[in-house]
């Protein structure tokens, strides 16, 4: 059973990754311009290719859904189970018409169901490192505060803008980008300038600007100036019931009719530079400190760094073996983190202008899906092999503490006054740790809240009041959390 359970977790990405390939490409083959001419396809085969592709489609959202039902019964299984070991729960003898021998047995039954549906992890703990397990985890202190609906795709990546009044920006496989008025939930602005799948979006970190990367191969800077409308009770997400198709597959096709649109969206058609150079999808892109350069990281293996006011491509940054997945730049010095399919991240420094120096950290065993700064010169890096690793720059050989977990990590962010790590799932959970691997909270689930699909990405406002954590999910869902746990 947990092979067969791996192999639809594998089968669910795989989906993922062609959906995305089959987009990107045909978003490229537009740009390449109109005057290509019609496919040279004939029609019946054309008809016939979408007619398969479909039935594909079909299989595989049938497969979700059992991986989504099997879910459910560990989760089940597993909560069951503590109250059992834990004995927080006084059972009076006879009270409940089962005897110790009873009750024992159903112990025991409970213990070996959950032995058989639940994902074993593949990698045992290495001697000498500092290694966290799943054990319960608490949902104190966190809870769902709003929804931010209107994406029709899923979303790959969210991000926080600076400032007094903060922006909260989406990227969509909908190849658009949104930005929201977090106290409001509605959408102030629509950026629809690129032809494939946004794939990130970050802030400037002193100017109104946007930076979006797509799988049309570029990346754009673009002005992000709006006029935030004034909340609303209404508007509060919290005091309205979540949708309850929370684990059906195509719910997250249905209308939200709580969802919040402003009849004012401004929308934005062209940028004001288009960054190009790459051969292949643009999956991420990220300013420098100071804002003077943006590094981007490609399918194509490679990461550049760009002259903001030129356009021009100042260094091509080569050395990774398979496409990049991720890539982020340190908010106060210039130095960068890209990550790859080829189970490693790199750290590039640029705070010397003649040279630049490379860093190649080893220690992961599949896909690293992201890496991300944290404060006292530490990087925390995610993986596809189910753990992520706070590393010390001043140490690179190995790291000072591991993070075990039982799916896939995706964009995971880090609290930049609290040291919180947010780690995204492909089992659809968001757990938060410190840089120590001490397991703090997990968001809630309950009522078939939160995410119904994988989580692809978390991001930290640590200056609101309302929401303090954010996180986005292929299920097309961009929630805003509350995480008591940080106040102090």
């Amino acid at each position: 059973m947990p092979t067969d359970q791996t192999n639809l977790k594998k089968a669910s990405k795989q989906r993922l990754s062609i959906r995305r390939s089959m987009r990107d490409s045909e978003a490229a083959a537009r740009q390449r311009g109109s005057d290509a001419g019609d496919s040279i396809l004939p029609q019946v085969y054309r008809a016939r290719l979408f007619k398969l592709f479909g039935q594909i489609e079909h299989e595989f959202e049938g497969l979700y859904a059992e991986n989504l039902q099997l879910q459910d019964k560990v989760e089940t299984l597993t909560e069951k189970l503590e109250v059992l070991q834990s004995g927080k729960v006084p059972v009076v003898e006879g009270a409940d018409g089962m005897d110790g021998g009873t009750r024992a047995s159903v112990k025991s039954r409970a213990s070996s169901q959950l032995s058989s549906l639940i994902l074993k992890p593949k990698h045992k703990p290495t001697t000498g490192k500092n290694v966290f397990s799943f054990k319960g985890a608490s949902t104190s202190g966190c809870q769902l505060v709003r929804h931010f609906r209107g994406h029709r795709d899923g979303v790959w990546e969210v991000s926080l803008s600076r400032g007094e009044t903060p922006l909260l920006g989406t990227a969509c496989a909908d190849r658009t980008a949104r930005l929201w008025c977090i106290e409001t939930g509605a959408c102030a602005l629509e950026y629809v300038g690129h032809l494939g799948s946004v794939n990130s979006i970050r802030f400037h970190p002193t100017e109104s600007l946007v930076l979006t990367s797509s799988g049309d191969c570029t990346a754009h800077v673009w002005k992000s100036t709006v006029t935030l409308p004034q909340p609303t009770p209404a508007s509060d997400v919290s005091q309205k019931s979540c949708p309850s198709s929370g684990d059906d597959v195509d719910g997250s096709d249905k209308e939200e009719p709580d969802g919040v649109e402003n009849e004012n969206i401004v929308y934005v058609k062209s940028p004001q530079a288009q960054l190009e150079g790459h051969s292949g999808a643009i999956i991420s892109a990220d300013w420098l400190a100071g804002g003077k350069q943006l590094v981007t990281a490609s399918w194509d293996r490679t990461a550049n760094l760009y002259d903001v006011d030129t356009g021009a491509i100042v260094h091509t940054l080569t050395g990774h073996d398979q496409e990049l997945t991720h890539c982020c730049a340190s908010p106060s010095q210039k130095l960068v983190v890209t990550s790859s399919a080829d189970t490693t991240f790199r750290l590039w420094d640029f705070r010397d202008p003649s040279i630049h120096s490379v860093n190649v950290f080893q220690g992961h065993t599949d896909a690293v899906t992201s890496a991300a700064f944290a404060s006292g010169d530490k990087v925390v890096s995610g993986s596809d092999d189910r753990s992520a690793k706070v590393w010390d720059l001043k140490n690179m050989r190995t790291p000072i503490a591991m993070i075990r977990s039982d799916a896939g990590i995706n964009r995971l962010s880090v609290s930049a006054t609290n040291n919180v790590i947010a780690i995204p799932h492909d089992n659809r959970h968001i757990r938060l740790y410190d840089l120590n691997g001490v397991r703090l909270a997990r968001m809630p689930r309950n009522n078939r809240q939160g995410h119904h699909r994988m989580v692809c990405c978390t991001a930290w406002n640590d200056e609101a009041a309302s929401c303090n954590l954010f996180s986005c999910g292929f299920d097309r869902q961009v929630i805003g959390w509350k995480v008591g746990i940080l106040a102090s």
